[in-house]
């Protein structure tokens, strides 16, 4: 068994939460720590906005690697920026993409 288990930072739009969800769940099943982007409620600021990405990118700073989560293959500007980072940060990048309907 590892010295500690092994962290995975989710990133992926926030439309597809409820997956990200199920990854997150599945992934601490199997023993692994993971990070989620933050869950707010109600609309947020520019500002605010910015400083959950930047919050984001910290989480990736802490992961082991990055599991990558999308239905199809159209990526937004923030997960394109947050795959941009992990990668420039030599982490590992995954991906799974769920079908319609999956859960």
């Amino acid at each position: 068994m590892p010295e500690r288990p092994e962290i995975v930072c989710i990133c992926g739009s926030m439309r597809f939460l409820d997956d990200m969800r199920a990854v997150s769940q599945s992934l601490t099943l199997a023993g692994h720590i993971v990070l989620l982007p933050s869950e707010i409620d109600g609309p947020i600021a520019d500002e605010q906005k910015a400083a959950l990405g930047e919050l984001h990118l910290r989480r990736i700073d802490l992961a082991d690697r990055v599991e990558v989560v999308n239905r199809g293959e159209h990526y937004g500007e923030s997960t394109l920026r947050e795959i941009a980072y992990a990668e420039a940060a030599g982490k590992p990048v995954t991906f799974v993409g769920l079908a319609w309907g999956s859960q």
